[in-house]
């Protein structure tokens, strides 16, 4: 009688939220996660191999090889374990607009990273994913709430990643406006200045102190200065057309507050109110400088990355 060979498969779903970093003047070290995801399904098989298929936003743009960012979260979370991942089937859809501000790569990563601890049979630590998502990324205020929910701030002491969270207030949601032109990141770094003013240091310290009080207190009326910044903004805004437009007309249609979102050119407005009026608000004003814009109302994410199921 011929025999058979059972070949046994692994399957692991993973939900991740879109981020906004450098909330306000909390620039490296806060953020809140939102409503907007990437969802992948990860089936590992025996044998070698990979296979990548990206749906929805950044299709075609995403890389799908050994390069591709939630992969190269799966390799390292089955590293840190020791083992190297098997044959891999990848399914990603995402709801995340690609160098947008919004987080679209931390959430890709920190998938990988919960998947592949999944994969190797760990329950996803969020310390562990928190550490080894920094140091793949260098920085904390994207990783920090894709992995934790809620608003975030963090800050690297030594090779540690300390961090408190703050749940994300009930009464707020996040319009962002999204415009027709992307930001690299890099490229978004590479304007700011090496060195600060003492006067802008002390301004931004004195507003991260306010905003993370009016979150935690839930006094709205600390945010709209609590969320200005000095640190990055004023360089950000030569690669962000129409930006003091957009963010004073949310403002003077009822945002409590406006900001870059991470690197941009996303900005992303915090209203208590309507928040149809800010959203057309934005859009018109960047209309109004030639620039098309997308816009979209978004809950604070409560929860960060979610490993949804699993199984053989």
């Amino acid at each position: 009688m011929e025999a058979t060979t059972r070949i046994m498969s692994k399957i692991v779903q993973v939900r991740a939220p879109a981020t906004s970093a450098n909330l306000g003047p909390g620039f490296d070290c806060l953020g809140l996660a939102l409503g907007l995801y990437l969802d992948i399904t990860v089936t590992e098989q025996e044998g070698t191999g990979l296979e990548i298929v990206a749906r929805g936003e950044g299709r075609g743009q995403v890389p799908l090889d050994q390069n591709n960012a939630v992969y190269k979260g799966l390799v390292r979370a089955c590293a840190e374990v020791g083992r190297a991942p098997r044959r891999i089937a990848l399914e990603i859809a995402s709801d995340i607009p690609l160098a947008s501000g919004l987080g679209s790569s931390s959430a890709a990563l920190v998938a990988g990273l919960a998947a592949g601890a999944a994969l190797c049979g760990e329950t996803p630590d969020r310390e562990d994913l928190l550490r080894w998502g920094v140091a793949m990324e260098g920085h904390p205020d994207n990783v920090a709430p894709c992995v934790m929910g809620g608003i975030v701030i963090a800050a690297l002491d030594g090779g540690e990643v300390i961090s408190a969270r703050i749940d994300p207030p009930a009464a707020l949601v996040a319009v962002v406006a999204v415009p027709c032109f992307a930001v690299r990141t890099s490229k978004a770094r590479r304007v700011l200045s090496e060195r600060i003013a003492r006067a802008d240091a002390v301004y931004n310290l004195g507003r991260v102190g306010l905003l993370v009080a009016g979150f935690m207190q839930g006094d709205y009326s600390l945010l709209q200065t609590g969320m200005r910044d000095r640190l990055h903004q004023p360089e950000r805004a030569a690669l962000v057309p129409g930006m003091p437009e957009v963010l004073a007309a949310a403002e003077e249609a009822g945002a409590l507050g406006a900001a870059l979102s991470g690197a941009g050119p996303t900005l992303l407005a915090l209203v208590a109110g309507e928040p149809e009026p800010v959203a057309a608000a934005m859009a018109a004003a960047w209309a109004g400088c030639g620039i098309a814009a997308r816009t979209m109302i978004l809950d604070m994410a409560e929860a960060g990355v979610q490993v949804k199921g699993h199984g053989c």
